[in-house]
């Protein structure tokens, strides 16, 4: 059941489900969905993990169910609670069909420089910000809203969120931009979350033109967002083929279509923009270079949009890497969205990761 909690002034949706046979002490399993999209397409996942595991589902700031910004702007249309609700039987120009391409593939993994978020983390003994999160100064508070789109800012609402639901241990599984949110989280949180692992997710490495051409495109994309793209024949059948190796099932098209029409346009184009500087993609490697728990990366074999090669360069930075990838799994024949193209091999690999480290 869908539920919402205030996380530092925003409704967060979420979805906690119950797991049918876990031990009372396992670190609950918490998914970041990537850019433009929502927790929907953790679904397959979450149902093979949940009989095992307690899993946390939650859409990010601004996207998904996590709407209702004071003085932003709105989203395009309101999102239907279920899957079943969406009703997209109608097509679109080629041309746009191009622009949404860009729309679920996350800016290469990246991180900030983020002063308050800093210091708070050098407060403490861990060096990291704690569960319990300090009471905060009007100046730090109004530095978080100016730098509220970052990576490292969406991974302080969750570490909040983490707080708000009373979760004290957790492991948290990231979706492109979403893994980059969960290295951060990693980072700011370390006596809360216990290791991280990483689904199409890598980066630091700053190639100037493609990242101009991506804010560009992605840019356009946000602008670019009528009401009637909804009601345009045949979109979803279009969306099927985006950014994966195989076409995905309709129903996961007509996901991606919603999400991206009431992703709103302040986050949307804000956390795009944020996290894809130089300095930040620069940064993240340097986050995991000092996380102390496990991270492990998954990456598509045919991942047109977070290549492995990139991914291996950031796990690199890891000491589990150990000079040959040991802390990568590379999965055939699959795309930019390995938990709906290839949801068996996923859980698989995020089961032995979790086995391994819960031995």
């Amino acid at each position: 059941m869908v539920k919402t909690v205030d996380v530092l002034g925003f409704p967060h949706a979420y979805e906690l489900f119950a797991p049918t046979d876990a031990p009372t002490d396992m670190p609950i399993v918490v998914f970041v969905h990537g850019w433009l999209l929502s927790r929907a397409y953790w679904q397959p996942v979450i149902e093979q993990l949940a009989g095992n595991y307690q899993c946390l589902a939650y859409d990010l700031r601004g996207f998904g169910h996590s709407q209702n910004f004071p003085n932003s702007a709105p989203a395009a249309q309101a999102l239907p609670q279920n899957l079943t609700e969406l009703d997209l039987t109608e097509p679109v120009p080629e041309t746009v069909v191009q622009k949404t391409a860009v729309s679920v593939a996350s800016p290469t993994s990246v991180a900030i420089d983020h002063p308050t978020l800093n210091r708070e983390a050098s407060s403490g003994a861990s060096g990291s910000v704690p569960v319990s999160l300090p009471d905060q100064t009007a100046a730090d508070q109004a530095e978080i809203s100016s730098n509220r789109y970052t990576p490292a800012a969406y991974a302080q609402d969750l570490v909040h969120l983490l707080a708000e639901l009373q979760i004290k241990k957790a492991w948290i599984v990231g979706h492109s931009l979403g893994g980059s949110i969960a290295l951060w989280a990693a980072h700011l949180a370390p006596d809360t979350i216990e290791g991280v692992v990483c689904v199409n997710a890598g980066g630091g490495i700053y190639l100037k033109e493609e990242f101009e051409r991506f804010r560009l495109a992605g840019e356009q994309l946000v602008k670019f967002r009528p009401r009637w793209l909804s009601y345009l024949p045949f979109l979803d059948l279009l969306l099927t083929r985006i950014n994966v190796y195989r076409p995905i099932a309709r129903r996961w098209a007509k996901q991606r279509l919603q999400d991206l029409l009431v992703a709103n346009a302040e986050a949307a184009l804000r956390s795009l923009l944020d996290s894809t500087t130089e300095a930040e993609v620069h940064q993240l490697p340097q986050v995991v270079a000092q996380l102390q728990q496990p991270v492990h990366f998954i990456t598509g074999q045919k991942d047109t949009v977070m290549e492995p090669k990139y991914v291996r360069h950031l796990a690199s930075f890891h000491p589990s890497f150990e000079f040959c990838g040991h802390n990568v799994s590379e999965i055939s024949d699959c795309g930019h969205l390995a938990m709906i193209e290839q949801p068996d091999v996923t859980v698989a690999e995020i089961r032995a990761v979790l086995e391994k480290y819960s031995a």
